[in-house]
């Protein structure tokens, strides 16, 4: 990989990077202190190369019959890769993302421009701030991939902002979060246990080798009022190149059944990964 390079230009500001993807003209790698954050490929929006954010595009094709126009709340915009995903094989989605770091928008906006076509609107603050401003069920989907650094800031992580998710989102309406964790899992299972205390149904998807807590990993968690497609993501998960199990009903239950829901008072950041995680 080549590198197109932005320093951070405060003291302790995020370092932010572009690396081109040699092996795929017009991908690129966006790196945050060190940490990948997103790829994107702007020839091809609907190429998701990270395993996580395949299953959230799992997670967003079967929000809605196939091609529907949907909208869709984007917590923590990155480089848009899942709404520049769902832009192209949903047209006329109307899409509104937030991030709190306004350089990295600016960077995203000047380097990676995304279709003009596509009904995406990128806005600058907190997350949670953000979405308690959204009006009640204005949403088919809300999708919370927020990190600081390697981490999910404490205040995106409890009963209360996942009560506030679900305010915003329609009647059947789908939430999904991409949770970071490893070892003994136990923010992935007060996360599970978390949204199991708000929602009516829940679904948790990572490889085996994460859910046997072997290795650190990306666990995406889906979750709703209404039944969710699970034959269906559980299938796409396991013919993923990255394969994939599904924990759900009483499999997910014993999955989480040492942890108890986490509020605002007692809500932690996710854990950090090993530092030589993302060493390259």
């Amino acid at each position: 990989m080549g590198a197109r390079d932005r320093e951070a230009t405060e003291p302790g500001a995020p370092r932010t990077e572009l690396l081109r993807d040699a092996d795929r003209p017009g991908s690129w790698l966006l790196m945050v202190d060190g940490t990948p954050q997103s790829h994107v490929d702007l020839d091809d929006p609907a190429h998701l190369d990270f395993e996580y954010v395949r299953r959230l595009g799992h997670v967003a094709d079967l929000a809605a019959p196939q091609g529907r126009p949907v909208d869709a709340l984007h917590l923590g915009a990155g480089a848009l890769t899942l709404a520049r995903y769902i832009a192209a094989t949903r047209p006329g989605s109307r899409q509104r993302a937030v991030d709190v770091d306004a350089e990295l928008i600016d960077l995203v906006r000047r380097e990676l421009p995304w279709d003009k076509r596509a009904a995406i609107r990128v806005g600058t603050g907190d997350a949670r701030a953000w979405l308690a401003e959204r009006h009640d069920a204005s949403a088919d989907l809300v999708v919370c991939d927020v990190f600081a650094g390697a981490r999910t800031p404490a205040h995106l992580t409890s009963a209360e902002f996942m009560a506030d998710a679900a305010r915003v989102l329609r009647p059947g309406g789908t939430f999904a979060a991409n949770i970071g964790d490893g070892h003994a899992l136990r923010h992935a299972r007060r996360q599970v246990a978390t949204a199991r205390s708000v929602f009516a149904h829940v679904a948790l998807i990572a490889e085996p080798s994460v859910l046997r807590g072997r290795r650190f990993g990306n666990l995406v968690l889906a979750a709703s009022d209404a039944a969710l497609p699970t034959d269906e993501l559980s299938r796409r998960a396991h013919r993923d190149p990255d394969m994939a199990r599904l924990l759900e009903g009483s499999a997910l239950t014993r999955f989480c059944a040492t942890a108890a829901p986490v509020g605002d008072a007692d809500a932690e950041d996710s854990p950090a990964p090993a530092r030589d995680l993302f060493a390259r």
